[in-house]
């Protein structure tokens, strides 16, 4: 009985060794904390900058969504990287594009502008995807002709979005207010001439195989369309039909 009193307290000895050592050793550790939270305008992760300001129009990874998508090389190879960073910290007027530098009211400093811009081109750029070709110009060298442009929507782009653009099974309707409304010219040119790949609709080179589209010819179909866009998207009367209600008459007592 007394041998086993002996052999416990030895065990609860050791047991104690143990704990105290264990102690010992994680107090002589290096205090472990956590990282210090980065401040928002500290943030230079371009996957972080893309779906924190991008995605909800560009779409995730840059596959499109309400907007053109950006990770499209075709595009990248047309746009000068230079204009891209300034319609990133500028915007886009009359556009649903915001600006998001903090000189013109965004929220990104211009280290972060650079980063998303610098991010777009090494992530989903390839220049030999034009494989030499000449590509239309990215920006419009004239004012463009309605009439010619009326022509060449019929022969390159009817047969999917309907004689007037009204939209068929094919294709959407390109002549709708509300999408007129909110794009600009460039961004019609942009689509002409790139396509969108994430919906099916070719680029300049396929519409009528074997014949791409002019420079001139692109230009003259936004004028066209842009010559379809209403003033005043989305009122439910003409202001050339509305009659002022006359002034209520007050009489004095």
């Amino acid at each position: 009985m007394k041998m086993k009193r002996i052999r416990t307290l030895s065990a609860l000895a050791v047991l104690s060794l143990v704990i105290m050592l264990a102690a010992c050793s994680t107090l002589n550790r290096e205090p472990q904390t956590d990282p210090e939270p980065v401040a928002p305008s500290q943030v230079l992760d371009f996957s972080n900058l893309y779906a924190q300001n991008c995605a909800g129009c560009h779409g995730a990874e840059g596959r499109g969504g309400a907007s053109i998508g950006l990770a499209n090389p075709l595009y990248l190879a047309i746009v000068d990287e230079t204009k891209m960073r300034n319609i990133v910290a500028n915007g886009v007027r009359g556009t649903s594009m915001p600006a998001f530098a903090h000189g013109a009211g965004g929220l990104l400093t211009q280290e972060q502008i650079n980063a998303i811009t610098s991010g777009m081109f090494s992530r989903w750029g390839r220049k030999v995807i034009l494989d030499g070709g000449n590509p239309p110009s990215y920006a419009a060298k004239d004012a463009g002709n309605v009439d010619r442009g009326k022509l060449v929507f019929g022969t390159y782009c009817a047969s999917c979005h309907g004689l007037e653009g009204g939209g068929t099974p094919k294709g959407s309707a390109i002549t709708n207010d509300s999408f007129l409304g909110l794009i600009s010219d460039q961004a019609l040119r942009t689509i002409v001439i790139t396509g969108r790949p994430e919906l099916g609709a070719p680029d300049w080179r396929g519409n009528v195989p074997g014949r791409p589209m002019t420079d001139q010819e692109i230009t003259d179909v936004v004028a066209w369309l842009a010559s379809r866009r209403a003033q005043n998207p989305g009122e439910p009367y003409s202001a050339l039909n509305y009659t002022q209600p006359p002034a209520e008459q007050h009489s004095e007592k």
